[in-house]
């Protein structure tokens, strides 16, 4: 059996990762071809990951001429902890307001030591300024170390 079969994880495993997790790393392709690598907060809607940027940023403006990007959740700090999940697909964009704040509260549900009055305030004030993505996923692989023990 190769390595690979026994390191990957499940749909739930996957599911539960992404539940648990807040931060991914999401590579977007500048106007030269390279990677344009940031960490950002996300959330989870209908089992997409789902983050927002300023509409003017740098990732928000490569996802307008190439939507095409790739996401990196993982967790564990040595060998036999690391797992994870890639997903590479597409980005839909959201621009009305209602839509861009639901992600932005699905991502400020996941921020535990914030009162959350002072979340939804900060959600209403700073979706004016934003645009949210969701991805839609094309292909994804994922690895669990801790099945090696």
């Amino acid at each position: 059996m190769r390595q690979r079969d026994v390191v990957g994880m499940t749909a739930d495993e996957v599911a539960a990762l992404l539940a648990y997790a807040r931060k991914v790393q999401i590579a977007t392709i500048n106007p030269d071809g390279t990677p344009h690598l940031v960490t950002m907060f996300f959330g989870v809607a209908g089992g997409r990951l789902a983050f927002w940027t300023y509409r003017a940023s740098q990732k928000a403006r490569n996802l307008a001429r190439d939507p095409r990007l790739t996401c990196l959740v993982e967790d564990g700090e040595d060998y036999f902890e690391l797992h994870g999940v890639q997903i590479s697909g597409t980005a839909t964009r959201i621009d009305d307001l209602a839509g861009v704040t639901g992600v932005g509260r699905l991502i400020a549900a996941r921020m535990p030591d914030v009162p959350a009055g002072a979340l939804d305030a900060y959600v209403t004030q700073a979706a004016r300024k934003r645009a949210a993505y969701l991805v839609e996923p094309v292909r994804t692989s994922s690895w669990d170390h801790r099945k090696l023990r």
